[in-house]
Parts: C-alpha cells; sequence; structure tokens
C-alpha cells in the first residue's frame, strides 16, 4: 500500500506561543532571545516580521537589534513550549498512533491506514505508469485539515509536508511558510523536487553542501542523476543513502508515538558571562556539562556510550569540535575527565573560551559486555552513586549536593544547565562544520 506521511512544523513556534500569553505582540516583531547579561543573548526563535527582516535563530540580540529596529525581545518559557507540544501531538494522535518527534515542534505522522478517519472527503486516486496513486488533490486535504485543526483549537500554524516517505514530507513542509500544505506525491516529485538545492535534502549539511558542490550536483535533480559508483566513493555509505533519498527511495517508517526514541548523541553547552582563561576554570565548567549529560543518558536508556565529543568557541566566535572513542561508560567523572584530555591536548595557554560543550555518542543500548570491574568493582559502586544523586537533585534542588571541584565556584552551583537547557533551536554538534544539518527551525 502507498504510504501517506505528513511532516507538521510548527510556525516560528515559541514566538507563536508567547503571543497566546501575551497578544500586544500580535503583528509586531518579537524574539525569544537567552539572557543578554550573561552572554546568552542569542535569538532562539523568532516571529515572522522579525524574520522578514532578516532575523534568524542564532544571531546575537545586537544583531537582530541592528536589523530589525524595534524588534521586542521576550526570555523563553519552556514550560509553555512543552505544554502547546503536548497540546498538538494530542491532536495528531486523534488520527494516528504513528507518531514520529523531530524536535518539540516538529512530527512525522503516518495516516496511511487512517485516512477515512478524516472527515468529508473519500480517498481519490488517479493512475501513473500503469498505477493508482492518491491524487495530489486528496493528499492536500488531509494537511489542510491537521492545519486548520491546530490553528482552530490552539492558535497557532503550522506548515505541513504530504508525501510517501518521510524525507519528501519534511522537504515539502519547508517548502510553503507560514501555514501552508505542500503535497510531494508519487504524481508530482520529480518536478516540485528536481530543481530544488541539494543543501534542502534532510541531513545534507554545509559541509556536504561543498562537496557535491563542487561535483556539480547542485540540485536534488542532478543528484538523483548521479553515478552511484562515484558517490560511494566519495562518501562511502552516506553516499548510498544521499542517493535513495533523492531519488524519493526513502522507506524508513514513521515510529509509534509510545516507542521509545533513538539518540544519535546526548549533549549539553553554556556560553560564559566572562571568558575562561584558566585550565581550572575550563575543567569546573566541563564537569558541569558532563552531569547533565550523564544523567540525561541515565534517564533516555540508551545504555552506555562509548565517543565523548568537545565543542569549544573561543572569545572571536571561532568554533572547535574534536571526538575521542572510550571505554563504555555513563559515568560524568569519565566523560568530563575525556572531554578535560581533549580540551588540553588541543588548546594551550593563553586562551578565552566563551563556550563550551559536551556530547556523548555511540550507545549500545545496554548489550555491551560488562567486565568484572564494572560490576563489582569501582564503575558499578560510581554508577550507583550518581543514580542517586540524581535522585537527592529531583527531590531537593540541583545545588544541595555537588562536587568539590564545582562547588568552589558559587555560580556553578548553580548552573542547573539539564533543566534549564531542555529545549535548544539546535544541539551544539550541529554549530560545527560537521556535515549535519542545523538549520533556521523556528
Amino acid at each position: 500500500m502507498e504510504r501517506i506521511v505528513i511532516h507538521s512544523d510548527l510556525n516560528n513556534f515559541y514566538a507563536s506561543v508567547e503571543r497566546l500569553f501575551n497578544p500586544a505582540l500580535a503583528g509586531k516583531p518579537v524574539a525569544v532571545c537567552g539572557n543578554k547579561e550573561e552572554r546568552k543573548g542569542i535569538v532562539l526563535a523568532k516571529s515572522e516580521e522579525a524574520k522578514r527582516m532578516g532575523v534568524k535563530t542564532g544571531d546575537t540580540v545586537w544583531q537582530a537589534q541592528k536589523k530589525c529596529p524595534g524588534i521586542i525581545t521576550v526570555p523563553p518559557h519552556f514550560d509553555r513550549y512543552m505544554d502547546y507540544s503536548r497540546r498538538v501531538r494530542a491532536i495528531y494522535a486523534r488520527y494516528t498512533d504513528l507518531i514520529e518527534g523531530f524536535g518539540i515542534d516538529e512530527c512525522w505522522l503516518d495516516v496511511t491506514r487512517s485516512t477515512l478517519i478524516f472527515p468529508k472527503f473519500e480517498p481519490k486516486t488517479a493512475v501513473a505508469d500503469g498505477e493508482e496513486h492518491f491524487t495530489d488533490e486528496y493528499l492536500r486535504f488531509l494537511g489542510d485539515t491537521i492545519r486548520e485543526e491546530v490553528k482552530r483549537e490552539l492558535g497557532i500554524t503550522v506548515s505541513c509536508g504530504v508525501s510517501f516517505n518521510k524525507v519528501f514530507a519534511k522537504l515539502g513542509s519547508d517548502l510553503k511558510k507560514p501555514d501552508g500544505t505542500t503535497v510531494i506525491s508519487y504524481l508530482n516529485y520529480k518536478e516540485v523536487v528536481s530543481g530544488l538545492p541539494v543543501e534542502d535534502l534532510l541531513f545534507v549539511g554545509k559541509a556536504t553542501t561543498r562537496k557535491l558542490r563542487a561535483m556539480g550536483l547542485t540540485t536534488i535533480g542532478r543528484l538523483a542523476e548521479a553515478d552511484d559508483a562515484v558517490m560511494r566513493s566519495n562518501f562511502g555509505k552516506i553516499g548510498e543513502t544521499l542517493l535513495r533519498y533523492a531519488r524519493g527511495g526513502d522507506d524508513e517508517p514513521v515510529k509509534h508515538m509510545d516507542e521509545r526514541r533513538e539518540y544519535k548523541s546526548i549533549s549539553n553547552s553554556s556560553t560564559y558571562p566572562e571568558d575562561i582563561l584558566s585550565y581550572e576554570g575550563v575543567e569546573r565548567r566541563l564537569y558541569v556539562l558532563s552531569e547533565s549529560v550523564a544523567a540525561r543518558l541515565r534517564e533516555t536508556e540508551q545504555g552506555l556510550a562509548d565517543t565523548v565529543h568537545l565543542w569549544v568557541r573561543d572569545s572571536g566566535l571561532n568554533s572547535f569540535t574534536v571526538q575521542k572513542k572510550v571505554r563504555h561508560t555513563a559515568l560524568c567523572s569519565e566523560i568530563a575527565r575525556h572531554a578535560f584530555e581533549l580540551f588540553k591536548e588541543n588548546f594551550k595557554p593563553p586562551f578565552k573560551v566563551r563556550a563550551l560543550g559536551v556530547a556523548v555518542s555511540g550507545f549500545d543500548n545496554g548489550a555491551s559486555q560488562v567486565t568484572f570491574d564494572e560490576s563489582f568493582g569501582s564503575y558499578k559502586k560510581l554508577e550507583t552513586v550518581e543514580r542517586t544523586v540524581d535522585e537527592i537533585r529531583k527531590k531537593h534542588g540541583y545545588d544541595k549536593l555537588q562536587r568539590g571541584i564545582v562547588a568552589a565556584d558559587p555560580s556553578e552551583m548553580r548552573n542547573d544547565v539539564k533543566n534549564s537547557h531542555v529545549i535548544k533551536p539546535a544541539g551544539f554538534e550541529d554549530r560545527g562544520d560537521n556535515g549535519d544539518k542545523s538549520g533556521d527551525k523556528n
């Protein structure tokens, strides 16, 4: 059976929710920003009016003000965004239980087996290449139904892409914003997709774009026609994946709403009020970040990680990312130690560090063999201690129990990055040029 996949993308989500709580912001250029005094003053989201003036997610506050004089900046309220994200998904659940999140404001829905739930419109089909396919008119009706229901009940808008796979559905939702439906079907996909820039394809980031363009593959259509052997030679397995995506061959299923999410990485990062000038200051902050990463790793039940990543941004806004393979671990102490070793290997005094990030990846989902030391030695004891600390902090607060290295700095004792950085426009690993596509989401 031909699949019907909808990708929904809530328009200017954070800013839209802020307007629900402050109607005076309607029609005005608005940016949801971090704390300017603490140098976390970057744009997390913006309204359509600010977007039209050139304001982008990731701009500093002063950059946004320069592009858009009179822009109104408001602080984020992540609890509100989480609440509205849940409300939106409750609407989707009326039509299907195949709902896969892609961040707080995006979802894929597979409505193939639930189309009769949609009112007023019986499925219509047309013949192409000797086979029967859903008409573009019918697919557009399904996307419009979702959009209109969210807008009517919650007062926020959503853009929908409707297609026969996840990649093209995602591509479609980006093409008509705000509050539009784009159909990329078996009947029209070559016409719609072929001329789009190659970087519009899901997971094609800056580095991959440069490489593809250097090969003359500037559009998705040209990529689809590329030689398989040439793509494998230049990109390895990812080359095969890119060809499959460009040719409409993505067959990855939409996960069930109750299915445990599989993470590629777990990360956290912070920008600091003052430049960090010493190894001691860097190490302390890496422990704070590693605490949050380790706690999240335990919560998500991904098992142990075998790779630690470090991201550094200096006072000149230059970014650096490096990683290393390690023994499988979920311990803050080990993650922090590896991250600090990476820093010392790559940075010698004098340095001025503006921001740091730590991530882990390579999860074993509980499949790693446990060594004698891990089962009965120090590892098991340390893991028990860290899980106990998690529970104490949940009950009494983050700052009630701290490591000595962190307690030496009162400001870091209160820096609960795990709970204050619940939602981010993009992980720190997307800020570097590692081939990931960060996008301008909100």
